[in-house]
């Protein structure tokens, strides 16, 4: 399941979230919390979530960075990245053995940041003219804040490209490799798995291009009005998680 627009609103609960995650948990039926948003660890997103009542298990919450950080692992063992981004991507890098480095990388991996840093950019614009192969973490040009919409990365990717002629490789949704990483993460089959999220054009085509059955909720972006805007369409849509308690072992 997506993390935003489905259990919590930025730090608010989504009402009937708590029960559903202790409803899994009783009925030990696997999950895992996915979010495109690379700024933090697992375990700082777990002490978030703790502070809105969800007890989510850090072993429990996928980002992209970590889908990033296993991609990389797959393709370029031990490479070299140079890194805008914060703590939850540098993080998953290192722990793959990645050295960070600004001198003729093997990548130039983009995440998210709420200080964007202009030198930054120029110096990943440089990098990539340079050879640099171009990552990003996922491709989501804006993020929420209480205040109102932020410049998120896919924004920031598109300002590179424009600069560089070089698209990157979005690995986050709604590229399904992310979806895959996930499921192996919790040892399950998209056969016997679902989707659960908030957003049309990454949740649910997400879920719909790995295979699996989708849920669409109410409760973040997408609406009935919107869902008629796509030529797919998620397998079924309700209103909040709060509709699955009780039906966790048939939510169809």
């Amino acid at each position: 399941m997506d993390m935003d627009g489905v259990l919590v609103h930025e730090d608010v609960l989504i009402p009937g979230a708590d029960a559903f995650l202790e409803e899994l948990r009783v009925n030990e039926i696997p999950f895992m919390v996915l979010t495109n948003n690379s700024i933090r660890t697992p375990r700082d997103l777990r002490a978030r979530l703790l502070r809105t009542g969800l007890d989510v298990p850090e072993e429990s919450i996928w980002t992209s960075a970590l889908a990033t950080a296993t991609f990389l692992a797959n393709q370029r063992p031990g490479g070299s990245a140079y890194v805008v981004g914060e703590s939850g991507l540098t993080t998953a890098l290192h722990d793959i053995g990645y050295v960070l480095t600004e001198s003729d990388p093997d990548y130039v991996v983009l995440g998210e940041t709420r200080t964007y840093s202009f030198e930054a950019i120029t110096t990943a614009i440089r990098l990539v003219e340079r050879g640099a192969r171009f990552i990003a973490t996922n491709p989501d040009p804006t993020g929420p804040s209480p205040e109102g919409s932020l410049p998120a990365t896919g924004s920031v990717a598109a300002l590179i490209t424009r600069a560089t002629g070089r698209a990157p490789y979005f690995v986050g949704k709604p590229n399904a490799l992310m979806m895959r990483s996930a499921l192996r993460a919790i040892g399950a089959h998209s056969e016997h798995t679902l989707m659960i999220g908030d957003r049309m054009d990454t949740d649910i085509v997400c879920g719909l291009e790995a295979g699996l059955q989708t849920l669409l909720v109410l409760t973040g972006i997408s609406t009935h009005t919107s869902v008629e805007m796509y030529p797919y369409r998620p397998t079924r849509i309700i209103d909040s998680v709060a509709d699955l308690v009780g039906r966790t072992g048939n939510p169809f």
